[in-house]
């Protein structure tokens, strides 16, 4: 009960703040665009360049971190895809929407504010390991899959050319790499810039809290309430479930192991809905999936932070 109410109720009260304030028309959606816009195009992309940049790489850049939190996304990915297409008999482009719904787990906006309530912000090096990696790994297997379901016939180099736009048409991954390369060249940053940088991803998870919050106002529970609830099981449950296998299996480091099963743990990402919407597929079930799995991984979230102790 203590981490319910001292680490993950004060992160939901946040989102519960911005969907109140939609909802009830006390910001417009012309204010909710511009906040959505600083966030997602400004101080996330700040906090994430500045992170990576002066991340340790040699400490949290360690393989049975990266080969556990992705081998659970992988195995995500296919029984979403598989159960939405064997099961639940979808055509193939909305089982790989599906998939994909289980396969993006949101790293940032939920994983980074309860890791670092939950163990403190020294802790998130191991988070920012797998969020360098997250959007390019995710929207690679997407892109891939849901060229190949629709059978495009436009070949293996337009494929190509298709998820590097994907990938790189994201401001977040542009931010990443940028940081990347600022680290891996020991590029000095500014102080000017640097005491700037720190003023913007101050104001990064609240704001990205509260337009998460307003952004959900948008998504009714619409569509197939089974494959919703599935998504659910598969994002909250199976997802950090294999992960926490996996690490225990490769004996990851107990900072890390607890970084990946609570980033795993996390609901599908807006990234799911917007993958979705790309290709006119899965829509609603994407939108309602986000809605419904945020809500539900308030409770989810308590029992997997309980068994982490």
């Amino acid at each position: 009960m203590e981490a319910l109410l001292e680490i993950i109720l004060p992160v939901f009260l946040v989102i519960g703040f911005g969907y109140l304030a939609v909802w009830r028309e006390w910001l417009s959606e012309a204010g909710l665009e511009g906040v959505q816009k600083f966030t997602q195009n400004f101080a996330i992309p700040c906090l994430l360049f500045s992170a990576i940049a002066n991340l340790d790489l040699d400490a949290n850049f360690d393989w049975p971190l990266l080969v556990s939190f992705y081998t659970g996304a992988v195995m995500g990915f296919v029984a979403g895809a598989g159960g939405a297409r064997l099961i639940f008999r979808r055509s193939w482009p909305d089982a790989i929407a599906i998939g994909f719904a289980c396969l993006f787990s949101n790293s940032v906006m939920l994983g980074l504010p309860i890791s670092e309530r939950a163990f403190g912000p020294d802790a998130l090096g191991p988070n920012f390991a797998i969020i360098a990696v997250h959007a390019p790994f995710c929207y690679a297997i997407g892109v891939t899959a849901m060229e190949i379901a629709k059978g495009a016939g436009t070949g293996l180099v337009a494929t190509f050319v298709r998820v590097v736009r994907a990938m790189f048409g994201n401001v977040l991954v542009v931010a990443v790499v940028l940081g990347l390369v600022v680290n891996v060249t020991g590029t000095p940053i500014p102080l000017i810039v640097g005491d700037a940088l720190a003023l913007m991803v101050q104001a990064a998870l609240p704001t990205a809290l509260f337009g998460l919050g307003g952004v959900l106002v948008r998504y009714r529970p619409e569509g197939d309430l089974r494959v919703i609830l599935y998504i659910c099981a598969v994002s909250l449950v199976l997802h950090p479930a294999v992960v926490w296998a996996m690490g225990r299996a490769t004996a990851l480091d107990p900072g890390a192991f607890q970084s990946a099963v609570v980033t795993a743990a996390m609901a599908p990402g807006v990234n799911a809905y917007i993958f979705a919407n790309m290709y006119g597929t899965a829509r609603r079930v994407a939108a309602s999936a986000v809605l419904i799995a945020t809500a539900l991984s308030m409770f989810t979230t308590w029992g997997w932070l309980t068994l982490l102790g």
